[in-house]
């Protein structure tokens, strides 16, 4: 265990690095917007929760340096604060980050076990693996260059997988078990839910898909468009989704800094809740319950027809995800086609539940019964009653993170991150 937490932070301390790799002065610090935060405060903030919390918490040693609280606090230091702080040099924020690096490693290194201390250190791992997904949204909302971090693989670019899966009704245990290792606190825990029988879609919806919505005036047709929607539609003043354009020879997508051709079959992304639920009104159909989602992706049939209480730990099993299960760790720089990977496939037959593509639920994120903070008390409570729940991971979230039971919740205005969505009948 010690082994893979150090190789892990490691690993995520490089894909930092490469995230920021290239950028100048201006663009590390970047224009003041409520989706992203300043990078070379990110760099830093992200080492300071292993400080903070493994180094100062649980160790009991002193402060790095005398100002980092007040520099790296995310609880204390207001969003649109971040911009106006003594912020060090590049240079220096990045011998921050080795001095405390070095510093997690000699202990994990040379002293004896410790189940807290390596808990803790997964946690900031995870903490860092989800600001390096930050990283990356803040460079293609910025449109700064393309990341090094892995190539467009044409052979996995096209492929459909339309039709719906059949899934039994009957009861199911939503959340994580006890067992399962390391899970947040919005994961705690499994509880039974009674989920009626439904069919959801094989595969997330496709840019084709969605393309034809907009060609059909989607976003100009009231009726598809709750009271909150068509405030958001009206405030953003969007006609199509915000990274598409319209050319002479068909629909353009930016990736990053470069527009290219629409990939017709690849997971629509970079829409929001508001602009799935349109979609699913005109298309006759509708989202996922968070229940049903996890059933599709986690659950398996009994005996007699029902749902089993066993659950798998990702959709095709128990083993970890490799580049033959998933679309994971920003190797393919974007989503591919929804119907590639059939290794992905779940127990019912549905396809890439994890990887490529969050997928929007709809329900309201909020706690499981019996819910308590785990440390960081505001991972999870601030956020209750007023974000919308999404599943499975995106093209890139790191591997070594996502399951089924992990939630993740953004508001449902939100179009820059890496969402998309499957549809259910209705």
């Amino acid at each position: 265990m010690s082994r893979f937490l150090i190789d892990s932070m490691e690993d995520a301390r490089r894909r930092t690095l490469t995230l920021i790799d290239g950028l100048d002065g201006a663009q590390l610090i970047g224009p003041r917007l409520p989706t992203v935060n300043p990078l070379r405060w990110e760099i830093g903030h992200t080492a300071y929760f292993y400080e903070y919390w493994i180094l100062r918490q649980h160790l009991g040693m002193d402060p790095v340096f005398d100002s980092v609280d007040s520099l790296y606090d995310s609880i204390t230091i207001a969003h649109d604060d971040r911009w106006d702080l003594p912020l060090r040099s590049l240079d220096d924020t990045l011998a921050y980050m080795r001095e405390v690096h070095d510093r997690v490693r000699r202990h994990v290194e040379q002293d004896g076990p410790d189940a807290r201390r390596d808990y803790l250190l997964e946690y900031a791992i995870y903490h860092e693996d989800m600001h390096t997904e930050a990283f990356t949204y803040t460079r293609q909302t910025l449109e700064y260059p393309t990341p090094a971090i892995g190539a467009v693989p044409q052979a996995l670019m096209t492929g459909r997988l339309p039709g719906d899966v059949e899934i039994p009704g009957g009861t199911f245990l939503l959340g994580a078990g006890k067992d399962d290792g390391f899970v947040f606190d919005n994961e705690k825990w499994a509880h039974a839910v009674d989920v009626e029988p439904f069919a959801i879609a094989r595969a997330a919806v496709s840019n084709a898909e969605f393309a034809a919505f907009v060609d059909a005036g989607g976003y100009q047709d009231p009726q598809y468009w709750d009271d909150d929607g068509r405030a958001w539609l009206q405030a953003s003043g969007l006609d199509c989704p915000c990274y598409w354009r319209r050319s002479p020879d068909g629909w353009q997508v930016r990736r990053f800094d470069r527009w290219t051709p629409l990939p017709a079959d690849a997971a629509v992304i970079h829409v929001c809740w508001h602009e799935a639920r349109a979609y699913c009104r005109w298309a006759g159909r509708r989202l996922p319950t968070e229940a049903e989602w996890e059933v599709a992706a986690a659950g398996q049939a009994d005996a007699n027809g029902g749902l089993s209480r066993s659950k798998r730990r990702y959709p095709w099993g128990d083993a970890q995800p490799t580049a033959e299960h998933a679309n994971l760790d920003g190797r393919a720089l974007g989503t591919i086609a929804v119907g590639a990977l059939p290794d992905s496939d779940s127990a019912f037959g549905c396809r890439q539940m994890i990887g490529n593509a969050w997928e929007w639920t709809a329900d309201t994120f909020g706690p499981y019964p019996g819910f308590t903070p785990d440390m960081y008390q505001d991972y999870s409570q601030p956020l209750f009653g007023i974000t919308k729940v999404l599943r499975g991971g995106a093209w890139t979230t790191r591997g070594r993170m996502i399951r089924n039971t992990w939630r993740t919740y953004y508001g449902p205005e939100r179009n820059d991150v890496f969402a998309g969505f499957r549809t259910c009948a209705t």
